[in-house]
């Protein structure tokens, strides 16, 4: 019943229908909310009384560390169903997916490096946090260099969910590191239950640009994924109908 259900509802056909109308919805309502955030909070909001104006590229290095994790764990998601039920758009989707995901990763570390340098005093430390930010960007270029290695699609799918479902381990290592090791991290200043150590005048446009920037990479992931999509079912008729 349930493999049934999913092979309904995943179809490469229908997801390119569909996203072909949601697509102008969640790019203007992305790019109108970064907007919105990143001027609240880059000349709106008031200076940090430790940190000053430094801490001001809070709002793009915390949404990107937060979608470096967050997409990860949706092509882990994606990994499972290809690998228990053969569903091919999970596998379109990882590796469309893959390199949005080394992208804000890459922008997480290098936001974060420029935040430590008048923070801590350097742009890099092996701490937990860092390292295993690290760890999962590799991961995210392994699983394009390992899709990228065979001729044989199918199994070049087959393989990279397998170590996508293996390297989200890394995921709960990132998420408490903090807790866990001794780091120059600090804790994180939101919690799941809700509570807040940032100031409502930070903590609005903060949230505002994480809405804004996941709009905008999922309207990304739409692109790329139709893309792919249709280049991977290029000679089936609904494709040649399609184009």
């Amino acid at each position: 019943m349930i493999s049934a259900f999913i092979h309904k509802f995943s179809s490469p056909k229908s997801f390119v229908q569909i996203t072909k109308t949601l697509y102008p919805l969640f790019i203007f309502t992305g790019l109108s909310m970064l907007i919105i955030g990143w001027t609240w909070g880059l000349l709106f909001a008031p200076p940090d009384a430790v940190q000053g104006n430094s801490y001001r590229i809070i709002f793009l290095h915390v949404p990107a560390v937060i979608f470096a994790e967050l997409i990860y764990f949706f092509m882990a998601l994606c990994a499972l169903m290809h690998i228990v039920w053969r569903v091919r758009l999970a596998a379109y989707l990882i590796k469309s997916a893959a390199p949005i995901g080394a992208m804000i990763t890459f922008i997480g570390l290098f936001s974060g490096s420029i935040w430590g340098i008048p923070t801590w005093g350097t742009w890099w430390q092996w701490d937990a946090r860092i390292t295993s930010t690290l760890i999962l960007f590799i991961m995210y270029l392994g699983i394009l260099t390992l899709h990228g290695s065979f001729s044989n699609l199918e199994k070049s799918d087959r393989l990279m969910s397998i170590l996508v479902v293996i390297g989200v381990v890394n995921i709960p290592i990132i998420k408490k590191s903090v807790d866990w090791w001794s780091t120059l991290h600090q804790p994180a200043s939101i919690s799941v239950s809700g509570g807040s150590s940032i100031d409502p005048s930070m903590l609005y446009p903060l949230i505002i640009s994480v809405i804004g920037l996941g709009f905008t990479l999922i309207s990304l992931g739409i692109l790329t994924s139709r893309s792919y999509i249709l280049g991977r079912e290029k000679n089936k008729k609904w494709v040649l109908d399609h184009v």
